[in-house]
């Protein structure tokens, strides 16, 4: 009996873990957690596709926080997508000091030790047409997240056995790609979710510079657009949380001399780990994916543990349908700052952009928000299909949203 209810027990706290989610404060590392979450229904099997290690990037000291490999997962591609390249940068926060970073390399987000060998290709990384219809049948790569620093920085702590090569692993990556065929592609799109969404900003121009001019080359951000509170106070104390953080990172690990030196001639490097310091610079077509309730921001940027000591925002911080009046009103000022944010940017031609009012976080990789029969529209239409037509010149593509509670078809992420 007592067998029976540790079981019950186990089977309950199990439930709560993957349907939930975990408080934590900004400085975890397993705050990946809302980037996985619903991507699976009941019957449903996705493609699942190995990861491969780059065997050649030990001489180039190009490793994980721990020493290990970096590594990716790569689905070929045939037919009319055989000479294109999707490239997906996981996603899974930062770490800013020495005593995240050495917890975090005893995880997969900083060793390829702990490293799932099999993961799913859904959403944008699907193979079938029915889910993915512009890229079904690209080269698909999910490159892997092992340097707690959006794929920059280049520096080491020798007394903690850190290695921070961010910044080497996106380009043995790259060369190990070209070797296997990149060097070829007719197409080619470069995207990431969350940590990654940044990284596919940071490196979007070094990514073209992969290519000649015959290739098209664009970039796509998902959930990638963090706000600076040096403009916006996006604490819900008045502090600059998400500020400190990164100001940590780019210290720790080397990132100032990766940063593009447009940014950093005339502003501090940490403001240049910021994307809207960078994105109206970008001179690559690039494509802004967001929520404009961030959910990953509310959580852990706007109203974190640390800054709201009395829990005042506990319950609309798990579900927006238990925010106040005020709560509502603070969070379309953020909203306000996004879209202020994205004005200079989204008067460039080339440029695409999807700001869905809807509390989530990471769309890209989500079937059910990718692109399925009930997915979040503007317009009537899908992410999916905006990128698609963005990305192939069908049409311009500059959607935002109605504010907050308009838009119905919304898949919003509720927390237990």
């Amino acid at each position: 009996m007592k067998l029976l209810w540790v079981g019950i027990a186990f089977v309950v706290v199990l439930a709560k873990w993957v349907n939930g989610f975990v408080e934590f404060s900004l400085n975890e590392t397993e705050i990946s957690l809302m980037e996985g979450f619903g991507v699976s229904k009941a019957g449903y099997n996705p493609l699942m596709v190995g990861l491969t290690l780059i065997h050649g990037a030990g001489a180039k000291g190009a490793v994980c926080l721990d020493g290990t490999l970096p590594g990716y997962h790569w689905h070929r591609g045939y037919g009319s997508g055989a000479n294109n390249w999707l490239i997906q940068l996981e996603g899974g926060g930062w770490c800013n000091n020495v005593r995240n970073c050495v917890y975090r390399k005893k995880t997969r987000r900083g060793s390829s030790t702990y490293m799932e060998k099999l993961i799913p290709f859904t959403g944008i990384l699907s193979e079938k047409a029915q889910e993915n219809p512009d890229f079904y049948n690209w080269n698909r790569v999910k490159l892997r997240y092992c340097d707690g620093a959006s794929f920059t920085g280049d520096s080491e702590h020798k007394g903690a056995q850190l290695q921070f090569r961010g910044e080497r692993i996106w380009w043995a990556a790259m060369e190990d790609l070209m070797s296997k065929g990149m060097r070829n592609a007719h197409q080619t799109l470069l995207s990431g979710c969350s940590a990654g969404g940044l990284a596919s900003i940071l490196h979007c121009d070094d990514f073209k510079s992969l290519f000649s001019g015959n290739t098209r080359v664009k970039c796509l951000s998902d959930a990638g657009l963090f706000l600076d509170a040096f403009v916006v106070r996006v604490d819900v104390s008045g502090g600059r949380t998400l500020r400190n953080l990164y100001s940590g990172v780019v210290g720790l690990q080397g990132v100032g001399k990766s940063l593009p030196r447009i940014c950093t001639n005339h502003l501090d490097p940490t403001s240049c780990f910021f994307p809207q310091n960078l994105i109206a610079s970008v001179k690559t077509p690039l494509f802004i994916l967001n929520a404009a309730y961030d959910s990953w921001q509310i959580q852990s940027s706007l109203a974190p543990p640390s800054a709201d000591p009395h829990g005042f925002w506990h319950e609309c911080r798990l579900n927006h349908a238990k925010c106040s009046s005020t709560q509502i009103h603070f969070l379309q000022g953020f909203r306000n700052q996004m879209l202020k944010v994205i004005s200079r940017f989204s008067r460039s031609r080339q440029n695409g952009l999807f700001i869905n009012s809807c509390f989530a976080h990471c769309q890209t990789e989500r079937q059910d928000t990718w692109f399925a029969d009930d997915s979040p529209v503007i317009r009537n239409k899908p992410i999916a299909l905006a990128v698609g037509d963005w990305y192939f010149d069908r049409a311009a593509v500059k959607d935002i949203d109605c504010p907050y509670p308009c838009d119905n078809t919304c898949h919003n992420l509720v927390f237990r």
